[in-house]
């Protein structure tokens, strides 16, 4: 029976599930691993990686998804199951990040275009025979008073809707994420200036990918939520960033979009769940809000697991916390009280 594309994305955003950003790259994760001062060697990746996707009731009850880098959906666990089949097993749908990286974009200073696609083709089709059933490409979009160029913007929509074609027709659904970064000047980077530029961006990416004949409703939306920059002086309530947020995915996400799940950016681990949590608490909207989350679902089974065997079971712990917080997040059911589990 062949899969269809839809049946994919509509199980990727399944009610109180999310999707694992577990794509960091070898340069990446040395960052992470150098943190708790651990090496960053094959077989560290592997063990961390293995710890997070052997974490049963996280795995079975809140990841609907796995975005893995290259090396991990090859990899096996310690006792020689693949990770695409440990990801299986657990409900979960195994993904690939596919792109190649931001790049300067020429003729525009301090903006960059992703890329990636040249033999694309080729490698959807060695991805969907290892397991992969759907893919992530990250477009970085900078802000400031004047950036970003409507031609920046034009060049990262373009080639996030040329990916997804190749997807949809590999038969992987694609994460479509265009991130707007929250890491700009304090003066130039307001929710205003936010709401406006991310909006921009959105218009622009659905028009490409109606340009390029993708089928809405097997794709998955990952944006930025609309938020101040990290060193803006004034940062808003989440009730703030939840209406700005939903203002602008409403005026610009059609219908047929089965669901949005959220890049964690520059926010705090708590941030990040509380924000997600006050949309779905106030709004109805058409699509799922979800969370596809790296460090915002990470950063505390990294700090408990800390490169030591010995603590596997204290990371998977913390690691099943954070993702029990954001799956209650995804349904409006979360509240700060109860973090001290």
């Amino acid at each position: 029976m062949t899969e269809r594309i839809e049946d994919i994305a509509q199980a990727m955003v399944q009610p109180g599930q999310g999707i694992l950003a577990a794509d960091e790259s070898t340069g990446t994760i040395k960052k992470r691993f150098d943190s708790i001062e651990t090496e960053n060697t094959e077989d560290n990746r592997q063990a961390y990686r293995e710890m997070l996707f052997r974490s049963q009731e996280a795995m079975n009850n809140c990841i609907s998804g796995v975005i893995m880098f290259e090396e991990t959906l090859y990899q096996k666990a310690a006792d020689g199951t693949p990770f695409v089949d440990l990801i299986k097993a657990a409900g979960a749908v195994p993904g690939i990040k596919v792109d190649m990286g931001a790049h300067p974009l020429p003729s525009a200073p301090g903006e960059t275009v992703t890329e990636g696609l040249d033999g694309l083709r080729n490698r959807l089709a060695k991805y969907y025979e290892a397991g992969a059933r759907f893919a992530k490409w990250r477009a970085v979009i900078s802000i400031d008073a004047v950036r970003p160029t409507y031609g920046g913007i034009k060049a990262n929509a373009h080639a996030l809707a040329r990916y997804a074609a190749l997807c949809q027709e590999a038969g992987i659904v694609p994460i479509v994420e265009p991130e707007v970064q929250m890491d700009a000047d304090p003066a130039d980077h307001t929710i205003e200036r936010c709401h406006e530029v991310t909006s921009a961006v959105l218009q622009t990416v659905f028009t490409e990918l109606h340009d390029q004949n993708v089928k809405l409703e097997g794709m998955i939306l990952k944006p930025n939520m609309v938020v101040p920059g990290s060193k803006c002086s004034t940062q808003n309530s989440p009730e703030e960033v939840a209406h700005h947020t939903v203002a602008v995915l409403k005026r610009a996400v059609p219908a047929a979009v089965p669901g949005i799940a959220f890049l964690s950016g520059g926010q705090s681990v708590l941030e990040a769940t509380t924000n997600l949590n006050a949309m779905n608490a106030a709004y109805d909207t058409p699509w799922a809000l979800t969370y596809s989350y790296g460090r915002a679902l990470q950063a505390s089974a990294l700090q408990a697991w800390k490169g030591n065997a010995d603590n596997i079971e204290a990371g998977s712990s913390a690691f099943t916390q954070r993702a029990k917080m954001n799956s209650l997040a995804a349904k409006g059911e979360w509240n700060e009280g109860l973090e001290a589990g």
